[in-house]
């Protein structure tokens, strides 16, 4: 038995996907940095706030709306680019090539003999 964080894996699958520790480790310290995301921005945006409160006087309660929705959107874009760190670092470990993040393009229908339109799977479109 490998542990992985609390869980305990079985050795076949730790021996069938060797990167599971790297990549679980990885996926720890994105959730961690987006935890520190979340605690620095409140604070941080809570404190330019304040500074902000002296010259345009607003109650405290939107201070803390603000501070914790803003907080909430940077720690999620934060951990989200870390999470997609990891899953390209799980694929190269994987497979041994790169993960390809560039967006496909499709290919536009083709005109069949008939005057229908052909998909480029090969369905027939009236």
């Amino acid at each position: 038995m490998v542990n992985l964080g609390l869980t305990k894996v079985d050795d076949a699958l730790a021996e069938k996907h060797p990167g599971l520790q790297q990549y679980a480790a990885c996926q720890s310290h994105a959730f961690m940095k987006g935890s520190g995301t979340f605690m620095l921005g409140t604070i941080g945006c809570f404190l330019l706030q304040m500074a902000i409160q002296k010259r345009f006087p607003y109650p405290l309660q939107w201070n803390l709306l603000i501070s914790t929705v803003t907080a909430s959107v940077g720690s999620y874009a934060v951990t989200r680019w870390e999470t997609r760190k990891c899953s390209d670092l799980w694929i190269l470990i994987e497979t041994g090539k790169v993960a390809d993040r560039t967006p496909s393009i499709a290919e536009p229908a083709v005109e069949g003999p008939t005057g229908h339109q052909k998909t480029l799977y090969g369905d027939v479109m009236e």
